[in-house]
C-alpha cells in the first residue's frame, strides 16, 4: 500500500447505490488470493493484507484501490528476492509492534525469524486486547514471537537438528525486555493476563534470549526499486 494511507470503516459504503456498485467487485476472492502470497512467499505484504482483510464484509472503493495497489507492487517485483542483510549467523528473530495506530486501537504485532539468511517464519496479527502503553504492546508482541520460537525449537528437535544455544529474539523496546527478564510483580502490569507472561518462562529456561535492537538490518538500506515502500 501507499505509505501513510489511512483506511477506516467510514470509507465503507452506506448508501444502497454505493453497495450495489461494490457488489460485483471480487474483493473477498482477491484478498484470499493475496493471503496465499503473504503466507508463502511475500512477508513484506503481510501487514497490508492483514489490514485490508478487515473490510471483506463491506469494502469501499478506497479499500479496493488499496488492494489493486498491492498487485501493482507484486507484478514488477515478482522476480525480486528479499534480502535481509549479510548476517547468516544461524537462527534468530525480530519482533515489533505499533501502538494504537488503527481506528480500533488494537495494536499490531509482528515477527520474523531468519535461519542462515532466509526468512522461515513470519506473522502480522492484530492484538486481541487494547494495550495501555507501548511497553505492554511490545511485551505482547514479544510473547507472540516467543510462542513461535517454542514451536521452531520442537520442530528442529524432531528433524534431529536441536539447537545448542537460545534463539536470539531482537526487540526495540528496552522496557519490554526488562519486564520479560525480571518476571516480578509490578503494579503497572497487574492487568496483563497471565498467559502473556509465557515469555518470562522462555527467558528463564534459556530457550530465547531477548536482545535490544534499534532497527532491523533490512530497514537500514534503501531499495532503488520505486515500487518498494
Amino acid at each position: 500500500m501507499e505509505p501513510g494511507l489511512y483506511l477506516s470503516t467510514d470509507q465503507c459504503p452506506m448508501a444502497a447505490e454505493e453497495m450495489s456498485q461494490m457488489r460485483n467487485v471480487p474483493y473477498h476472492e482477491t484478498i484470499g488470493s493475496l493471503m496465499y502470497t503473504a503466507l508463502g512467499t511475500c512477508p513484506d505484504n503481510s501487514f497490508s493484507i492483514m489490514l485490508l482483510s478487515q473490510y471483506v464484509q463491506n469494502p469501499g472503493n478506497p479499500h479496493w484501490e488499496a488492494v489493486k495497489h498491492i498487485f501493482w507492487y507484486l507484478k514488477p517485483t515478482k522476480n525480486y528476492e528479499l534480502t535481509f542483510g549479510l548476517n547468516n549467523n544461524g537462527l534468530h528473530g525480530y519482533t515489533d509492534a505499533d501502538h494504537a495506530t488503527q481506528e480500533h486501537h488494537h495494536s499490531i504485532s509482528g515477527y520474523a525469524f531468519r535461519m542462515y539468511g532466509g526468512a522461515i517464519s513470519w506473522s502480522t496479527k492484530k492484538q486481541p486486547i487494547i494495550a495501555l502503553s507501548t511497553t505492554e504492546t511490545e511485551y505482547l508482541a514479544a510473547t507472540h514471537a516467543a510462542k513461535e520460537a517454542a514451536w521452531i525449537c520442537k520442530f528442529l528437535d524432531e528433524i534431529n537438528q536441536p539447537l545448542t544455544n537460545p534463539i536470539t529474539l531482537l526487540c526495540d523496546n528496552q522496557s519490554a525486555i526488562m519486564l520479560a527478564k525480571d518476571s516480578q510483580y509490578h503494579a503497572c502490569t497487574k492487568h496483563i493476563s497471565t498467559g502473556y507472561h509465557f515469555i518470562c518462562e522462555m527467558v528463564e529456561d534459556c530457550i530465547i534470549a531477548l536482545v535490544y535492537c534499534l532497527q532491523p538490518p533490512w530497514l537500514q538500506t534503501h531499495s532503488p526499486n520505486p515500487y518498494l515502500p
